[in-house]
């Protein structure tokens, strides 16, 4: 299964890793799996479709939701082929280009959802710092524009990562540790110098991922400070209400993640069944929760999510 010498790329595979230790469970794994990705497909397909339907949901508020939903499908489907396909079909084995374009798909979905939290951020921001003007600050036009500056951001730092992986020999044993192809896996393959891909990767962790937390933070403090100028005591319980369920999001999202990289960096050599688990948690548990959470919290996306089945009724 390893590649010698200077193999050409374009025939060499990869081989993905399912759950370590669990081989012969992956049949009832399959399970829980299959579950978490129809609750994170379909949920968050509802409340895309919840937004789209209601005009009542035509909010700046919502319309980031949307995108959020959008975002966490786009990460959900990007996984999925590889992950159902070792646990149903033990199908282990990936092209070349396929694993390529896996890991820019899920990378750039990812980074696109940490954009869109930041945004997120922003609207309540907003929202709860100069309410009067809250529609007229964030329109559709603005709206539309920062979804798309996301977006183009997102493709524009993510593409250079398969373009350069491409260009290198691979001799290393290609067999990877996870379900699905990262770019923290497989710029350990290369027998090359491989000093430029892993600058550029820690360069776009620390501008997207790493930025956007900051600026997260900045965002809630000025909210917290905004809120604690609010006389009433039902104001402040009011405002701070409405950012709990981007809260929830923004812990379910960079809590996982930053765990993943402090277990890359400090806990190399942890057990595989570790690592995986903290991969796994960062993928799939933010699709899964977010639909949940929005839609128990926020009463409106529940009553168009209600109102959208009545009226097909």
């Amino acid at each position: 299964m390893g590649a010698k010498g200077n193999a050409s790329v374009d025939l060499l595979p990869f081989f993905l890793t399912g759950i370590p230790g669990l081989e012969a469970q992956h049949g009832w794994l399959s399970i829980p799996f299959f579950t978490m990705y129809i609750i994170a497909i379909v949920g968050n397909s509802l409340i895309m479709a919840a937004v789209q339907a209601e005009p009542a949901l035509h909010e700046p508020m919502y319309l980031f939701l949307s995108m959020l939903a959008i975002t966490e499908v786009g990460v959900s489907v990007s996984t999925l082929p590889t992950v159902m396909g070792i646990l149903w079909f033990d199908a282990r084995q990936i092209d070349f280009d396929g694993c390529l374009a896996q890991m820019f798909f899920i990378h750039t979905f990812s980074c696109m959802e940490s954009g869109v939290l930041l945004a997120m951020s922003y609207d309540r921001f907003v929202a709860i710092y100069n309410p009067l003007r809250y529609t007229a600050i964030l329109n559709l036009p603005r709206i539309i524009s920062m979804g798309l500056g996301i977006t183009l951001k997102s493709v524009a730092l993510m593409a250079p990562l398969p373009i350069l992986l491409r260009q290198l020999p691979y001799c290393h044993t290609n067999v990877l540790s996870h379900s699905y192809c990262l770019h923290s896996d497989l710029i350990q393959m290369p027998c090359a110098d491989i000093k430029l891909n892993s600058i550029l990767g820690l360069a776009i962790v620390l501008a997207t991922f790493g930025l956007d937390s900051l600026l997260v933070v900045v965002s809630y403090v000025l909210i917290l400070y905004t809120v604690l100028g609010i006389a009433s005591w039902e104001g402040r319980r009011k405002a701070l209400n409405t950012c709990v369920s981007h809260i929830c999001a923004v812990l379910v999202y960079y809590v996982p993640m930053i765990g993943v990289s402090v277990m890359h960096r400090a806990a190399k050599h942890a057990s595989p069944m570790v690592h995986t688990l903290t991969s796994s948690i960062y993928l799939f548990v933010p699709p899964v929760i977010n639909p949940i959470t929005y839609s128990v919290k926020t009463w409106p996306i529940r009553k168009g999510i209600v109102a959208m089945f009545s009226h097909k009724r």
